[in-house]
């Protein structure tokens, strides 16, 4: 399948992205503590999932603004978390279909299942969002938003975290 990046941007801003080197890193990994039986799991949605009404939206008129930057904030999204309750903020995707059901983005309901048939631990109580474009040398990442986000998590002392891209 061919992914066309500017389906939801204007075809004026691929020369800009395209002109951008791709990085080259290894990926991070490291190996889980317990076995995934035991774990606590939390998800991570790079969709731009947000809780209208007690919490702002992601920044997309900045980035409308600003092609190259992405939103670096996060949001906490309880596991309790219903549909009725989350919107989505992202130039980059079609929203609608997570807002018709939370787990193409967010598998909330699927690692309850996982936890109900004892195939992982414990669900989080509380998984993460945020939105997935980000300017490319990362560097707020990097310094602010990743590193809070690891400490939040190790608060809740999260075994595994399922990247679920958007």
């Amino acid at each position: 399948m061919t992914v066309d990046d500017f389906q939801y941007l204007p075809r004026s801003f691929a020369p800009t992205y395209d002109a951008i080197p791709a990085l080259d890193e290894p990926p991070v990994w490291t190996e889980p503590r317990r076995p995934t039986s035991e774990a606590t799991v939390a998800a991570l949605t790079s969709a731009g999932v947000y809780l209208p009404g007690s919490q702002a939206p992601f920044d997309a008129e900045r980035e409308r603004r600003e092609p190259t930057w992405g939103d670096p904030t996060w949001r906490q999204i309880p596991a309790t978390v219903d549909q009725d309750d989350i919107d989505a903020v992202h130039l980059h995707i079609n929203t609608d279909p997570l807002l018709e059901d939370l787990d193409v983005a967010l598998p909330l309901q699927t690692l309850r299942t996982l936890e109900k048939a004892g195939r992982i631990g414990t669900v989080a109580a509380t998984h993460v969002s945020v939105m997935g474009y980000q300017e490319r040398s990362c560097s707020v990442w990097r310094t602010e938003t990743g590193p809070a986000i690891a400490r939040f998590l190790g608060e809740l002392d999260v075994d595994v975290l399922l990247l679920a891209p958007a």
